[in-house]
């Protein structure tokens, strides 16, 4: 079989467009010859029609088009207007210098053509390029923050910029989204761009990969296979990034907004139930010690009415804690302040709550007596019981309970510490949300979740803050900071 040279369906009409280029211009050429030749036209004027021309083919052709006609050009003036007529003789001077300055004007306007050609083109493709980010910057706006924007952004960014292929990588949602024409062996081509760390260009091919960067971390990456420019790819990549950061926050806030509903619901439920208990908890506790009063009972039977009113009163004192919470998270509680003493509550509580005899020692550091604290002292008193409640549930057997209390120019820190179970860095907050208890301990030790998150709301009735800080050698320690002049939450 015979070779033939097969053209690029881009050449052939490149050259076929050249081609009549020179056609044209030999044609304008010609027309230009036969008038000054009828037209007897001298010399110096065919010469700066033909100069004309060449600036002319130069200015919209380019450098080998206006070659060509300069040479054509001089050509001419030799052959129809130079003596002798009708002969070729390049020996003189002045059609030397004709050729030359053709050759010089050809070349300078062509170069300074082209460059306006070029900066021109680019102007128009900045143009569209901007377009097109506006474009996608505007889509991205409108997309549903509810679903990835990894599969949305991907059929933007393929339809918008006509890129032959598409690949981005969430990495919250630890997903991959590709779209168009990928070769075997880059399924994962942009979580390996993620893992990697590093953007990279491969001009080769035509492929870009970026890193997807929101604020001091990244979120994910972005391959893009196509005809773009690095700008542009790095400006896609802005936008994907803030996309999907965008999708993040949203999510958060969704799921935050969901569990402050569930939470508010529960609550209602718990508030309404602990009203419901409370009347006839109140006749349980009222018989049973009311049985225990009268006696006339048998040993097993005084048991069980004991057992029954210590529940009883266990129970009522949740409904308590419950309705007590409800009010402080509405705000429904007025402080009732006065200036208390810091050590008279402190042993009042202890009175009131002893620890168990034999379990643990309990030591009481108030640094200065007559230390007083303008608050509500029944809220106070709550807080401070709620702490020790816990040391003694969570304390290791025979430890130490310190309860301490001192004062600094602007407020009154309390602190319950104890040696017993660590709480962790993750729950150390969570612990006083209502009903949450962590996981490590809730099974190990009876409770409801519900007393440290009034403590919390009788702190921020106060104006302070409550907070805990744990650790396997130093132990727990639940700190309660107080204004020195306490006022009702506004």
């Amino acid at each position: 079989m015979a070779n033939s040279v097969v053209l690029e369906p881009a050449q052939l009409p490149r050259k076929l467009r050249t081609l009549a280029q020179c056609v044209a211009a030999s044609a304008v050429l010609a027309l230009l010859t036969c008038f000054g030749f009828v037209l007897q036209v001298n010399l110096l004027t065919i010469g700066l029609l033909y100069l004309l021309l060449v600036v002319a083919a130069a200015s919209l052709f380019g450098f080998w088009q206006a070659s060509l006609i300069s040479l054509l050009a001089v050509a001419c003036l030799d052959y129809f207007f130079t003596q002798p007529l009708f002969h070729f003789y390049m020996t003189d001077p002045q059609e030397m210098v004709a050729l030359g300055a053709f050759e010089i004007t050809t070349i300078v306007i062509s170069r300074l053509s082209a460059k306006e050609l070029r900066s021109s083109r680019r102007a128009v493709a900045h143009r569209a390029e901007m377009e097109q980010l506006y474009e996608l910057s505007r889509s991205s706006l409108l997309l549903d923050l509810r679903q990835p924007q990894g599969p949305q952004l991907a059929v933007l960014i393929h339809r918008i910029f006509n890129a032959r292929a598409v690949a981005l990588f969430d990495v919250n949602l630890s997903r991959q989204d590709r779209m168009g024409d990928w070769d075997a062996g880059e399924e994962d081509l942009a979580k390996e761009c993620y893992l990697r760390d590093a953007s990279q260009d491969d001009a080769s091919n035509q492929t870009w990969q970026r890193i997807l960067r929101a604020g001091p971390g990244s979120v994910g990456a972005l391959v893009v296979r196509g005809k773009l420019s690095s700008l542009v790819v790095d400006a896609l990549a802005s936008l994907a990034a803030i996309a999907m950061d965008r999708h993040k926050w949203f999510d958060k806030e969704e799921r935050t907004e969901t569990a402050k509903t569930g939470e508010q619901l529960r609550a209602t439920v718990m508030d309404a139930l602990a009203h419901e208990f409370k009347t006839p908890l109140t006749a349980v506790q009222t018989a049973s010690s009311g049985l225990l009063e009268l006696g006339g009972l048998t040993e097993p039977q005084r048991d069980l009415v004991t057992l029954i009113d210590g529940e009883a009163v266990r129970l009522n004192k949740l409904c308590t804690q419950l309705l007590k919470a409800a009010k402080l998270e509405a705000k429904q509680v007025g402080l009732d302040t006065a200036d208390v003493r810091v050590a008279d509550l402190v042993y009042d509580v202890l009175a009131g709550h002893p620890v168990e005899a034999g379990r643990n020692t309990v030591n009481v550091a108030v640094d200065d007596p007559s230390l007083t604290v303008r608050a509500d002292r029944e809220l106070l008193a709550m807080i401070l019981a709620q702490y020790i409640d816990n040391a003694r549930k969570y304390s290791t057997t025979g430890s130490l309970i310190e309860i301490a209390a001192r004062a600094s120019h602007t407020e009154v820190l309390f602190s319950v510490h104890n040696f017993g179970s660590m709480i962790r860095i993750e729950d150390r907050e969570r612990i006083f949300e209502r009903f949450y208890r962590s996981q490590e301990l809730k099974d190990a030790v009876p409770g409801t979740g519900i007393g440290l998150s009034v403590a919390r709301k009788a702190a921020e009735a106060h104006h302070g803050h409550v907070w805990v800080i744990s650790d396997d050698k130093e132990g727990t320690t639940f700190f309660l900071s107080l204004p020195m002049d306490a006022r009702r939450m506004l």
